[in-house]
């Protein structure tokens, strides 16, 4: 079930504690765009398919990765990427987000997700991995 556009941005915006939806929609875009570097395959076509079309296009068309990033890079080129942000406020932008893509995604995607990241992640998506 793909997930609407207005309910997916209203969901980044309450987890976020955003003051506007535009910048719910910008750490969404760059969140996604990061995140479509380091998804390959069906798993990334699985999720674009779960997402509302403009934000599938933003996963589907990635910023090229040269290495898959540790969550602490993805978090500093996430920072990088959002005028005025810091490692902290990027941190709650990509939780925000990726929690979100993650119910999308439902669970069985988002543990095939979690498989092709770098450790660590599970955290990031707000799905803390057993030990």
């Amino acid at each position: 079930m793909v997930m609407r556009w207005e309910a997916f941005l209203d969901q980044v915006k309450e987890r976020g504690a955003y003051e506007n939806a535009e910048e719910a929609e910008r750490a969404t875009r760059t969140v996604l765009a990061l995140l479509g570097a380091h998804l390959v395959g069906e798993v990334r076509a699985d999720l674009a398919a779960r997402l509302p079309e403009d934000l599938a296009l933003v996963l589907l068309n990635p910023l090229q990765a040269r290495e898959p990033l540790s969550p602490e890079r993805f978090v500093r080129a996430t920072a990088a990427w959002i005028e005025g942000a810091t490692e902290q406020t990027a941190a709650w932008d990509v939780s925000a987000v990726l929690s979100v893509a993650a119910e999308a995604a439902g669970e069985e995607l988002t543990g095939h997700m979690l498989l092709q990241l770098p450790v660590g992640y599970d955290l990031l998506f707000g799905h803390p991995q057993p030990v």
